[in-house]
């Protein structure tokens, strides 16, 4: 790839690279910083990247960023919980999009972003493979079971009251 289509793929996809990282971690600050650090990464390996594949390798770069980011973060959140006493309490929201984020939030991590990718980011099955490291036909089933789980967590009631 060249500078000029790399300075291109910065242009068409630092949005939709935006928006995927920040439908997974809520905040806005550390998902500008991994779309940086994605395409920091994606500059030094510029030379070795198709222009026809640049798509796919940059939410593939940033979603790799994100996990990487994540279990460090897990591990030095888990290390300060020890030291807390945590008490929780149950919140009720009538707000249909802060619903919708907690039923996302109860999937697991690969149905998660599978679903954020093919119904919020507009991929299809093959780019979403490509992003995740994932064949075609895991695409479609864990799509599936996150929408399926969706459902059943969306039809309770005490959600919309």
């Amino acid at each position: 790839m060249t500078v000029k289509e790399y300075n291109q793929c910065v242009d068409l996809f630092a949005d939709g690279i935006y928006r995927f990282i920040l439908k997974n971690i809520k905040d806005s600050d550390r998902a500008q910083d991994i779309v940086q650090d994605t395409f920091e990464k994606v500059w030094h390996k510029i030379t070795e990247i198709s222009f026809a594949k640049a798509k796919s390798y940059f939410f593939s770069t940033a979603y790799h960023t994100m996990l990487d980011i994540i279990k460090k973060e897990k591990r030095m959140v888990n290390e300060e919980f020890e030291q807390l006493d945590v008490r929780s309490h149950e919140t009720q929201y009538s707000d249909i999009n802060e619903i919708l984020n907690r039923a996302l939030d109860t999937l697991p991590e690969v149905q998660k972003n599978a679903i954020l990718l093919r119904d919020y980011e507009g991929y299809n099955y093959s780019e979403i493979g490509e992003i995740l490291d994932l064949n075609e036909s895991q695409v479609k089933v864990y799509i599936y079971r996150a929408r399926k789980h969706l459902q059943q967590y969306l039809v309770k009631v005490d959600l919309v009251i």
